[in-house]
C-alpha cells in the first residue's frame, strides 16, 4: 500500500512540475476574448500577422526608408515616438520610418518558432509588403538592436545600412574570450545571472522561473533599480510623466514576448556575429554601433571587443551614457544622421 501511495505521489508531483512549466496560451489580438486590433497589419507567409506603424516622409517621396526595431517590453509606438525628438532631421533628410511590433508584442501574433533568422525574414516580408524597394535601412534598439545582427546575417543583400543601438549581447557567443564574457556576466546582479542561465541552459523553465515565488525572477522584467545607470534613472523619472497614454507591450501575455525574448536572445545561436562578413565591401553603405560606457544592462567591455573584432563596424561610445541614451534628443539626432554623412 505504501509503495502504491509513493508511486501516486511521484506521478502527481511529475504532473504538477510539468504543468508548472507550461505557459498559458496567448490571447491573440482580434480573436474572441483577445485584445482588439487597432493598427495596420500584414499577413505573413506562415499565416501570422505583423502590426506596423508609419511616420515621416511619404514612402513614394522619401530619400531613405528606415525600419525601426523596438526593444524589450516595448512596442512599435515606443520606438516610433523617438522620431518626434528630431522632426527637423526627418524633414532635412527626407526620411520615411516604419516600426513594427515584434512577434508576441503589441498587436503582432506570437511566433513559437521565433529565431534570429525568422525575425529577419519577417522584416524582409514587411519591406516587400510596403514596397520599400530592393534596399532599406534597419535601426534597432536594445533587444531590437540584437535583431539587427540577424538582418546582417540573413538579409544583407536587402540592406542599405544598419544601426545597432545599445544592442543586447549574448554572453555565450563563441567569439568572446571566455574570461571576458565570464567577467561581464558576473557584473550582472545575481538575480539577473540566474535568469540568463535559465534562458540559455534550460529555456523550457523560463516561464516557471518568472512565475515561481521561491527565487527572484528576471530583474529586467521587475525593473529593479540596480540594473539602471544614474542617467537611466533620471530619464526613467522623466518618461514616467509621459507614460499614462502608453499602450501595453504584452496584452497577449508575457511568455511569447518577454520570456521568449530571453530564450532567443540568450539561447544557442546558429551563427556568431563576430564571424560575419562586411555587407558593404565597397563602402556603398555603413554599419553603426552605439553604446553608453555606463550601461549596466549591456557590458561596454563586450561591445568594445565586438568593435575590435569587426573592423567595418563604425563604433560610437557615449561617455556617461547608460542604456536609455536613445531618449536624449541630441543623441538620437546623431544616430539618425550617421548613415547619411553630408546629405541634406
Amino acid at each position: 500500500m505504501i509503495k502504491e501511495i509513493t508511486v501516486v505521489l511521484c506521478l502527481g508531483l511529475a504532473v504538477w512540475a510539468y504543468q508548472a512549466t507550461q505557459p498559458p496560451p496567448p490571447k491573440l489580438c482580434g480573436a474572441p476574448g483577445g485584445p482588439p486590433v487597432t493598427a495596420p497589419r500584414i499577413k505573413l507567409r506562415d499565416g501570422r500577422h505583423l502590426s506596423y506603424k508609419e511616420h515621416g516622409f511619404p514612402r513614394e517621396k522619401a530619400k531613405a526608408k528606415i525600419i525601426l526595431v523596438h526593444g524589450f517590453a516595448s512596442t512599435k509606438h515606443d520606438i516610433m515616438s523617438m522620431t518626434d525628438l528630431v522632426p527637423h532631421v526627418v524633414e532635412e533628410l527626407g526620411l520615411y520610418f516604419v516600426s513594427f511590433d515584434r512577434p508576441g508584442y503589441g498587436e503582432s501574433d506570437p511566433d513559437p518558432k521565433r529565431t534570429p533568422k525568422s525575425i529577419a525574414l519577417d522584416i524582409e516580408e514587411l519591406a516587400d509588403h510596403l514596397e520599400l524597394g530592393s534596399k532599406f535601412y534597419v535601426m534597432g534598439y536594445s533587444m531590437g538592436g540584437q535583431v539587427v545582427w540577424g538582418c546582417l546575417k540573413y538579409i544583407p543583400h536587402r540592406l542599405a545600412g544598419a544601426t545597432l543601438i545599445a544592442p543586447v549581447v549574448n554572453y555565450w557567443w563563441p567569439g568572446f574570450p571566455a574570461n571576458l564574457s565570464t567577467e561581464a556576466y558576473y557584473r550582472q546582479i545575481p538575480q539577473e545571472q540566474w535568469m540568463l542561465s535559465v534562458a540559455h541552459h534550460a529555456p523550457w523553465l523560463t516561464y516557471w522561473w518568472n512565475t515561481q515565488k521561491l527565487f527572484p525572477a528576471s530583474a529586467v522584467i521587475a525593473r529593479k533599480p540596480e540594473i539602471f545607470s544614474r542617467q537611466d534613472l533620471e530619464l526613467a523619472s522623466m518618461a514616467a510623466e509621459k507614460s499614462e497614454d502608453r499602450l501595453p507591450a504584452t496584452p497577449q501575455g508575457e511568455f511569447e514576448s518577454l520570456h521568449r525574448d530571453y530564450n532567443v536572445g540568450f539561447g544557442k545561436w546558429e551563427f556568431d556575429p563576430m564571424e560575419l562578413e562586411n555587407p558593404f565591401p565597397n563602402n556603398e553603405g555603413s554599419i553603426h554601433l552605439w553604446q553608453g560606457d555606463e550601461d549596466v544592462l549591456v557590458p561596454v567591455s563586450l561591445q568594445r571587443y565586438i568593435a575590435q573584432r569587426i573592423p567595418w563596424i563604425n563604433y560610437h561610445e557615449l561617455p556617461g551614457a547608460g542604456h536609455q541614451f536613445l531618449a536624449i534628443p541630441q543623441n538620437f539626432e546623431q544616430i539618425v544622421k550617421a548613415p547619411f554623412p553630408g546629405k541634406k
